[in-house]
């Protein structure tokens, strides 16, 4: 009667096990049999084989390392135990991240809409101490954006992040680019020092009608049922909401129609803007093989470009220093400078929501600021005077409007991506 002595092994859980039995012909197999399962696993089992001896190996769910335990594979990291992976902690990590990253989103997208209700507020709190100098309102955040896009600029450019090809892209279209952000301030900002506050978002929803008519002309881009059913919802409420005008003393009809159509073409100047960047970076992939223009590049031309001489009495009233001009500039330099901060914010925000998220995020995002704001100037806020109250078929436009917004925002995956809102 010969005995042998072999390892049993399960884990790290499983002692050392002698086995006795009696001598059998080599080729006797023994059945299997099941051991209890093991924090959820499935059940292990042990097969006894004979040659000249037996061995006694215990097989979990994902085999065994070689050589038992303590041993390393060849790579020289240690191999995986049989019991040591679980699926629920693989489950319950991947619920986390998802749970975490909804939890950005919300976060983000909450931001996306407070700094939009803001922007929209003081582009009109902004324009009171420069009522007359709208120009130079537009050439100071015009200022503030390229001293912020070129040190961005700057820095990408020497973490090799941009590169001297996207650098040596032509100038032309970058200086189409700033005439029209140069035409599409001025005018709105002419308009805007003109308007009531409450008119102010809802015009500025045309931009979604102008930027859908250029790309499909120049773009030859094709959409969705409920997009164009969505743009025709907004067009139709900004026709409501200018027709009835709002009962306070600066509504629509008394302003003139003449700004409600300054504000109007402000934003096609906005759209064509826009359209004319798509170019830039449809030519950009074409000139650099596949590659992609940095974002910022595109921004610090353009914005460069447009930057004219500085107004004298428009810096005056800005600074609100003492003569003729100061009685006419309460509010500055405060409102102005936290307009140009805000906006920032506002663009800065809203490309993070939609890096993390997606168009269609952003955009309901941007939507919801814009019935918020309208409510805003209804209350007494300082500088503007007496509120606003609107009236029933003003009301009526801006649910028109937000309808078609959402209905437009409403695409299914792998569609049209929703087009960005206006940043002002």
């Amino acid at each position: 009667m010969t005995s042998f002595v072999r390892r049993l092994t399960v884990g790290s859980t499983i002692p050392h096990v002698p086995v006795h039995h009696q001598k059998f012909k080599p080729t006797i197999e023994i059945p299997a049999f099941p051991l209890l399962p093991h924090n959820n696993q499935r059940p292990l089992g042990i097969a006894l084989r004979s040659r000249k001896y037996w061995r006694v190996e215990a097989v979990g769910p994902v085999g065994r390392s070689e050589g038992g335990d303590g041993t390393k594979k060849a790579g020289g990291g240690p191999g995986p135990g049989p019991c040591s992976y679980s699926l629920g902690d693989r489950t319950t990590e991947v619920e986390r991240r998802e749970r975490n990253r909804t939890v950005e989103v919300v976060v983000a997208a909450g931001v996306t809409v407070v700094l939009g209700v803001g922007n929209r507020v003081l582009y009109k709190l902004a324009l009171v101490p420069l009522k007359h100098y709208p120009f130079f309102l537009a050439q100071l955040a015009t200022f503030g954006y390229v001293l912020v896009y070129f040190s961005v600029l700057y820095l990408r450019y020497h973490a090799g992040i941009v590169t001297d090809e996207m650098l040596s892209m032509p100038k032309a279209p970058f200086l189409a680019v700033g005439l029209l952000e140069a035409l599409g301030a001025a005018t709105g900002m002419a308009a805007g020092a003109i308007l009531s506050g409450a008119s102010i978002p809802i015009l500025s929803q045309t931009f979604l009608v102008w930027q859908i008519l250029l790309s499909i002309i120049f773009l030859g881009r094709r959409y969705r049922i409920n997009q164009l059913l969505g743009c025709f919802l907004v067009a139709v409420g900004v026709i409501i909401s200018v027709a009835s005008g709002s009962s306070s003393g600066h509504s629509l009809k008394e302003a003139g129609m003449f700004w409600s159509l300054l504000m109007i073409v402000s934003f096609l100047f906005q759209a064509a803007d826009t359209v004319l960047k798509e170019v830039i970076f449809l030519d950009a992939a074409q000139r650099l093989k596949g590659g992609s223009i940095d974002l910022f590049v595109v921004n610090s031309y353009g914005s460069a470009f447009q930057l004219p001489n500085y107004l004298k009495d428009g810096a005056a009233c800005f600074l609100n220093i003492g003569g003729t001009l100061s009685s006419r500039c309460d509010g500055a330099p405060l409102l102005p400078l936290l307009f140009v901060i805000v906006n920032m914010g506002f663009n800065i925000s809203l490309l993070h929501l939609l890096k993390i998220s997606s168009a269609v995020v952003s955009s309901l995002a941007s939507t919801f600021s814009v019935p918020i704001s309208v409510y805003v100037f209804t209350l007494p806020l300082p500088y503007l005077g007496v509120a606003s109250s609107l009236p029933t078929g003003f009301v009526a436009g801006a649910i028109i409007l937000v309808t078609g917004l959402l209905i437009y925002a409403w695409t299914p995956s792998g569609s049209t991506a929703a087009l960005p809102s206006p940043s002002n």
